[in-house]
C-alpha cells in the first residue's frame, strides 16, 4: 500500500490536536472522541429577587429590606446554613413616565435586592419557593439544579469518550486497510460542569417553574482529541 506525506483523516474541528496533526511527516488519523452521562439533580442552587416602586425612596428601600430579612431568618430557621445565603446590595433607581410632550415626570423610586440559596437537597426546593412568595418575594431570576458528585460523572463521560475515540480510530483504519500504530499525541480539556439553567419567572408562575424540575436530569459531557500513528 503507497502512503501519501501528510496523509491524514481528520475527524474533529479545528482543535489544538488538528492543527499539530497539519505538520507531521508520517501517516497518522486524528479522532475525536465524544461521551456523555447522565445524572439525576439531587442539589440545586436558586435566585429570587424582591422589587418595590414607591414615592417615597425611604419607603421602598425599607420593605425591600425587610422582606429580604424576614426570607433570611426563615430560611435559617428552616435548616439552610447561613454560608448558603447571599443577598446583593440595595438597588435604588427613580421612575419617570415620559410623555409626548413636557418634561419627564417622577412617579416613583424602585428598590430592588436579590438572594441567592444553595439548597443541599433538591427535594426542599419546593419548600424554600413557597416560603420566598410567602414572605413577599415576588420574582424568580432562576433555578441551576446541580449533582454533587459532579467528578464522579465527569470521570464517566472521559472515558466514554476516550472510548469513542479508540472504536473510531480503529474503524477508521480497517476501512481504509490500514494498521493502527499507537497514540502520538493526546488533547485534553477539561469541559466546565453546566448546571441546568431553569428560566426567570415571577412568583405568580412558580407553579410552572417547580414542574419544571421536577423528574429532570442533567447531561454531563466530555471530549477528547487524539492522533494516532498508522503503521506503513
Amino acid at each position: 500500500m503507497k502512503w501519501f506525506p501528510q496523509f491524514a483523516i481528520a475527524l474533529c474541528s479545528f482543535t489544538a490536536a488538528c492543527v499539530q496533526a497539519q505538520s507531521l511527516n508520517f501517516p497518522h488519523i486524528v479522532t475525536s472522541g465524544y461521551g456523555e452521562v447522565t445524572a439525576v439533580p439531587d442539589r440545586a442552587q436558586f435566585s429570587v429577587k424582591v422589587v418595590e416602586t414607591n414615592m417615597n425612596a425611604e419607603q421602598a428601600k425599607a420593605t425591600v429590606d425587610k422582606v429580604v430579612a424576614e426570607f433570611t431568618s426563615q430560611l435559617k430557621q428552616s435548616g439552610v446554613e447561613a454560608q448558603d445565603i447571599s443577598s446583593s446590595n440595595l438597588y435604588l433607581t427613580p421612575q419617570y413616565h415620559y410623555p409626548k410632550s413636557g418634561q419627564p415626570e417622577l412617579v416613583g423610586y424602585r428598590a430592588q435586592r436579590s438572594i441567592t440559596v444553595e439548597v443541599a437537597k433538591v427535594s426542599q426546593l419546593n419548600q424554600y419557593l413557597d416560603l420566598a412568595l410567602a414572605q413577599g418575594i415576588n420574582q424568580v431570576d432562576n433555578v441551576q439544579l446541580k449533582v454533587s458528585e459532579q467528578e464522579k460523572y465527569q470521570a464517566q463521560a472521559r472515558m466514554a469518550a476516550i472510548t469513542d475515540a479508540k472504536k473510531k480510530a480503529a474503524s477508521l483504519a480497517s476501512g481504509f486497510q490500514a494498521k493502527l500504530g499507537g497514540v502520538w499525541r493526546i488533547e485534553y480539556s477539561s469541559m466546565t460542569p453546566q448546571p441546568m439553567l431553569m428560566r426567570s419567572a415571577s412568583m405568580n408562575d412558580k407553579a410552572s417553574v417547580n414542574d419544571t424540575y421536577q423528574d429532570s436530569s442533567l447531561i454531563i459531557r466530555d471530549r477528547v482529541d487524539v492522533i494516532y500513528k498508522l503503521v506503513p
